[in-house]
C-alpha cells in the first residue's frame, strides 16, 4: 500500500517536471536560484538503476539545462534519514554514465522535496565522504520543506510545477475530523486560490494553456487520492463541486486566452494595414512628385504646389534614383 501511495506522488511530480519547457525553467530557477533565459534548451534524464540485489530504481527527475548544468530534483513524501545517500547513489550513477570518457564525474546539484511530513529534517543533509589520507568532503543536499511555503511563495518564484501538492495542506486536518467549516475552506483553496495562480500565470505567459489542463489533471488525482474517499465528502457534494469546478476553470481559462489570441490578432492586423496604407499613400506621394517634377523641373517649386517639405520632394525624387 505504502509503495502505491508513493508511486502516486512520484507520478503527479514527474508529470509537473515535465509541463513546457518555460514552466520548467521559471521552476528551476526559482528552486536553485538560477537565472536561465526561458528559450533555454532543457534535457530530461529519467535514470533507472539496477542496484545489487537487482532491484530498479528511478529518480525522480535529472534535468539538463542548455547541455551543461545539470539538476536532480527528488520529491519524498516522508521523514527519511536515508534520502541523501540515495541521491548521492543517483547522483554518482548519472555523473558515471555521463561521463564521456573524461576523468572528471559531473554531479547534477541536487534537492529533496518534502512534500509533508518533516520530523527534524534539516534545511540541508549531509554526507561526509573520506577518503583516507587523501582527505574528507561534505556533500550537501539542500531541502525543500513544501507546506513551510504558502501559495504567494512559490507563485513569485513561479515554481508552478508544485502547486498540486499544496493540496496536502489540509491532509492533517481532515484526518482528524471533517466540518463543514474545513470542507469549504479546502474547496475555496482549490477553486479559488490554486486555480487563481494557475490563471494568472496563464494570463503573464509563464504557463501555456496545456499547462494549465495538466495541472487541473493532476490537482484532481491529488483531491480524489486525498479526500474523495471520506463519506462526508460525498454526502455533502464537496467531490461534485470540486469536479466541476476543475472543468469550469479551465474552460474559462481556455476563453481568455482565445480572447487574448484574438485581440492580439487584431492588434497585428491593424498594424499590417496600417503598414500598407502608409507605403500605398507613399507610392501615390511619390507619383505626384515626380509627375510634378517633370513639368515644373524646379524642387522649391514643386514643394510649393504640393504644399510639402523641400526635404520631402527631394527624398521622394531620390527614391526614384533619377533625380
Amino acid at each position: 500500500m505504502e509503495k502505491q501511495i508513493t508511486h502516486i506522488y512520484d507520478k503527479v511530480l514527474k508529470k509537473g517536471l515535465t509541463l513546457s519547457k518555460a514552466a520548467t525553467i521559471n521552476f528551476l530557477n526559482g528552486c536553485f536560484d538560477e537565472h536561465f533565459p526561458l528559450d533555454s534548451s532543457v534535457t530530461y534524464n529519467w535514470t533507472e538503476h539496477i542496484d545489487d540485489e537487482l532491484k530498479k530504481t528511478i529518480a525522480d527527475g535529472i534535468i539538463t539545462v542548455n547541455g551543461e548544468k545539470s539538476y536532480h530534483v527528488e520529491g519524498q513524501i516522508a521523514e527519511d534519514e536515508e534520502m541523501q545517500f540515495r541521491v548521492f547513489d543517483y547522483g554518482y550513477r548519472y555523473a558515471l554514465t555521463n561521463k564521456d570518457g573524461c576523468e572528471v564525474l559531473h554531479f547534477p546539484e541536487p534537492v529533496i522535496i518534502y512534500l509533508y511530513k518533516y520530523g527534524r529534517t534539516p534545511d540541508v543533509q549531509k554526507i561526509l565522504l573520506d577518503f583516507g589520507t587523501q582527505g574528507t568532503f561534505e556533500y550537501k543536499v539542500n531541502t525543500f520543506k513544501l507546506l513551510e511555503h504558502d501559495l504567494g511563495e512559490l507563485n513569485r518564484r513561479k515554481m508552478l510545477v508544485l502547486l498540486p501538492f499544496m493540496l496536502l495542506k489540509f491532509r492533517e486536518e481532515f484526518e482528524k475530523e471533517r466540518t463543514e467549516e474545513n470542507m469549504n475552506a479546502l474547496q475555496n483553496y482549490i477553486l479559488n486560490d490554486i486555480l487563481g495562480v494557475v490563471r494568472e500565470n496563464v494570463g503573464a505567459g509563464n504557463l501555456t494553456v496545456a499547462d494549465a489542463e495538466r495541472l487541473r489533471n493532476l490537482i484532481a488525482i491529488l483531491y480524489r487520492h486525498l479526500y474523495a474517499g471520506y463519506e462526508e465528502c460525498q454526502k455533502e457534494g464537496i467531490n461534485d463541486m470540486v469536479e466541476e469546478g476543475l472543468v469550469l476553470e479551465m474552460d474559462i481559462i481556455e476563453y481568455e486566452h482565445k480572447k487574448e489570441m484574438a485581440k492580439q490578432a487584431e492588434q497585428v492586423r491593424q498594424e499590417v494595414t496600417k503598414e500598407v496604407t502608409k507605403e500605398v499613400t507613399k507610392d501615390v506621394q511619390g507619383n505626384l512628385i515626380w509627375n510634378a517634377y517633370e513639368t515644373l523641373q524646379d524642387v522649391g517649386k514643386v514643394a510649393s504646389l504640393l504644399k510639402l517639405p523641400e526635404g520631402d520632394v527631394l527624398a521622394a525624387l531620390k527614391d526614384r534614383e533619377e533625380y
